[in-house]
């Protein structure tokens, strides 16, 4: 069985992130990073998370708290929503994205607008803004509906549980 890259493209590990992840090849694109770091993440691979930060936003990286939430947290999938910029041309790239993932606290989602910069053709990872949920319209969910949480399971066996 093919081991899937997490990051969603469908394509295997070995064939998408790993190369980037193991230093093989730089990720050509922002979005082709934001993938590569978001793997990076569900294997702990903190010095990648850190090598591909700018060198400019380094000082606050928190190595130890980041290694924490990556190895105490259980991935469930990424899900890239837009992109602006961010080509093999460009020098800055923006990434729409969210990241689904378990903790202690149960299910949660990370909505963010990453930004990214090119500098001497390796792209590095600049700034992240939390994107708030919108208030949700309030609509009855069937017991029988699909799940609203993106399981795949119906309401009634999983958070309606």
């Amino acid at each position: 069985m093919t081991n899937l890259c997490p990051c969603g493209t469908g394509k295997s590990f070995g064939e998408c992130c790993e190369p980037l992840v193991t230093g093989a090849r730089a990720a050509l694109t922002a979005e082709e990073l934001m993938r590569s770091r978001y793997t990076a993440y569900t294997r702990a691979e903190i010095g990648y998370i850190h090598d591909t930060t700018h060198p400019d936003h380094r000082a606050d990286f928190d190595e130890k708290g980041t290694r924490e939430w990556a190895e105490s947290s259980q991935w469930e999938g990424l899900e890239i929503l837009a992109t602006a910029g961010g080509g093999p041309a460009d020098t800055e790239g923006r990434v729409e994205f969210i990241a689904r993932y378990r903790d202690t606290g149960g299910r949660r989602t990370h909505h963010e607008l990453a930004e990214f910069r090119k500098v001497d053709d390796a792209w590095y990872f600049t700034d992240g803004y939390g994107i708030k949920p919108q208030p949700a319209v309030s609509t009855k969910i069937g017991r029988n509906d699909p799940c609203t949480c993106g399981s795949g399971k119906k309401y009634k066996k999983c958070c309606g549980a």
